[in-house]
């Protein structure tokens, strides 16, 4: 059964003849500016494998970019779009209520830890939809015009998402970009200027936030300031919360509303539901919270979830839109987060987490090329570096370690500003064989690639 099998290459090249014809086609009638560098041609997926057209099976560490937190084809997910769809596959919510977006968004408004007692919630279609609309929602909210993100950041590929980004690779040839967003240092501890305490390095990246008052923004002027709990594409770097504490102060000093973009890192991969239950815990909320990728098992939805006060200010017609809140996308999303609290997914997380740290943190200890380790639940960033003392980015090796895992079953991909970083996003329903399997091709393809 795929859903518990074992990675197996059975073809003697990768791509194995079909899935060779089907990417020369790609190659054919796609834009190349959609770039995909795996040999894979997928033709199902179970929990956390997938099999292509020639019978090549994969472990799947990058899960749609966490988008698979329950894996692929769940039995329950496929019964609930089944049964959704034999009644009606979309009911355009301007023109017509159906309950499953009413009762999503009751589900949302009850878990998603954002400041306030009564919330209220709303549906887009992808991450960086979500984040605009935040955006949006802030800008309505406090009738300011301008925001701020932080160095690292990535809040997707529209035009203000890809403005709020931080790596301009994404913006290449996109200009003129959108007006009012700037730009503060995000915390990233491992790379701290001067060899900084944790104390000192808190201030430091705080007073970034005062600098671009001073210099780019008045802070009267900023509608929201927008965070990544667990920095994606930046390189897996979590937002430490004594940092968050005093983000929070800033924030509330000086009438600015904080936006968790919580796209990746919601929906137990952290060890919570969201990675802002950290910050609750620690007594810190955000006053919006934007999500997507895991929320429906693949299905295209995302959300935005604010107290009531801050939804009922935006303007009537300024959001909302054809696809948004699908009710098939709905219907899985329900039956999503049902099977998230039932199995226990959040704390399944923590022991997925613990068991990959443990053996990262080993490597550490005995590999040169490997500098930091970062996680939050199974969420984890593995640095590499050309020199531990100079911390000199080894962008090159992980593009290597990342052919090398793809050719012996074992699908990974990088992140951060050089490159660098190799992340873990498999589904939490990847099985503990599984999981050593792939620790040990991962460790396998390190060791070749340093020959």
């Amino acid at each position: 059964m795929l859903r518990t099998d074992l990675p197996k290459i059975i073809t003697e090249t990768l791509p194995g003849p079909k899935a060779q014809a089907i990417i020369d086609r790609r190659a054919d009638v796609i834009p190349d500016a959609i770039r995909c560098i795996y040999p894979v041609v997928i033709a199902k997926g179970e929990g956390a494998m997938l099999e292509d057209v020639d019978g090549n099976r994969f472990l799947d560490w990058i899960g749609g970019v966490g988008v698979l937190n329950i894996g692929y084809s769940h039995p329950e997910i496929v019964e609930a779009v089944k049964a959704q769809s034999e009644k009606y596959f979309h009911g355009m919510f301007n023109i017509v209520t159906h309950e499953g977006y009413v009762a999503l968004a009751e589900k949302l408004a009850a878990i998603v830890p954002v400041k306030g007692d009564k919330k209220r919630a709303y549906f887009a279609n992808s991450g960086a939809e979500a984040d605009e609309n935040a955006v949006k929602v802030a800008r309505g909210y406090t009738k300011r015009p301008n925001i701020i993100t932080f160095t690292g950041a990535f809040h997707g590929r529209t035009l203000l998402t890809m403005t709020m980004t931080a790596k301009k690779a994404y913006a290449t040839d996109m200009g003129p970009l959108a007006e009012g967003v700037y730009r503060a240092q995000f915390p990233y501890f491992y790379r701290n200027p001067a060899e900084m305490t944790e104390a000192e390095a808190i201030q430091y990246y705080i007073n970034s936030i005062y600098d671009v008052f001073e210099e780019g923004t008045a802070a009267d002027t900023v509608a929201a300031i927008v965070v990544e709990p667990l920095q994606g594409e930046g390189g897996f770097i979590p937002a430490p919360i004594e940092w968050v504490k005093a983000l929070r102060k800033v924030c509330d000093d000086h009438g600015i509303l904080l936006i968790a973009d919580e796209v990746q890192s919601g929906f137990c991969r952290t060890g919570r539901m969201f990675a802002t239950e950290y910050w609750a815990e620690a007594g810190v909320q955000p006053d919006i919270l934007a999500t997507a990728k895991s929320i429906a098992a693949g299905m295209p939805i995302s959300a935005i979830v604010a107290r009531e006060e801050i939804m009922q200010a935006v303007p009537a017609g300024t959001i909302g839109g054809t696809f948004c809140g699908n009710a098939v996308a709905c219907a899985a999303a329900l039956k999503t987060i049902e099977i998230m609290e039932r199995d226990h997914l959040a704390d399944r997380s923590l022991e997925i987490g613990k068991i990959v740290t443990d053996r990262y943190n080993q490597w550490k200890d005995k590999y040169e090329v490997i500098g930091d380790v970062r996680s939050m639940g199974a969420m984890i960033g593995l640095e590499f570096v050309k020199d531990k003392k100079t911390k000199e980015p080894n962008g090159e090796l992980v593009s290597a370690i990342v052919q090398e895992c793809a050719k012996n079953g074992l699908m990974v991909e990088n992140s951060g500003r050089w490159g660098q970083v190799i992340r873990f996003l498999a589904p939490l329903v990847i099985t503990d064989e599984q999981l050593e399997c792939g620790l040990n091709i991962l460790e396998k393809a390190i060791q070749t690639c340093l020959k």
